[in-house]
């Protein structure tokens, strides 16, 4: 069966324009590359250039991966990389209670918000999914 798109393209390479901070590899759900391009500025700017052409197999392995529900990927992804300090991208996905938190914290210090880049796919997975039954 051919399920949704969950990730797109268009946000993926608007994402790599900070690739450098490894946004896009946060975005299609590699946590891992996306904490080593943070640190190496893109694998001092190598590996970001390489991606450039990578997107379109990175945006497959996200669609297979994650689950199409009534939470849009690419939304939270916009609030959280753009707004996540303000909890924005948590009061979309229905976590009204940690979105005021992120507000009234900054993301609890920033801390919440890099926690959110880490896993923020499989948070909506999980609420996707469950939608389902």
């Amino acid at each position: 069966m051919n399920q949704p798109p969950t990730h797109t393209p268009i946000i993926g390479y608007l994402l790599w324009i900070f690739g450098f901070l490894g946004a896009h590899r946060f975005y299609y759900g590699r946590p891992i590359s996306g904490t080593l391009y943070f640190f190496t500025l893109g694998l001092l700017g190598i590996g970001w250039l390489v991606d450039l052409f990578l997107i379109p197999s990175l945006n497959r392995d996200a669609d297979i991966r994650f689950h199409d529900g009534p939470i849009d990927y690419n939304t939270a992804w916009i609030l959280l990389t753009f707004t996540g300090l303000f909890g924005f991208h948590r009061m979309y996905m229905g976590k009204w209670g940690t979105g005021i938190i992120y507000l009234l914290t900054a993301g609890v210090f920033g801390i919440g918000y890099i926690y959110d880049f880490w896993t923020l796919n499989d948070q909506i997975s999980l609420i996707n999914g469950s939608s389902r039954v």
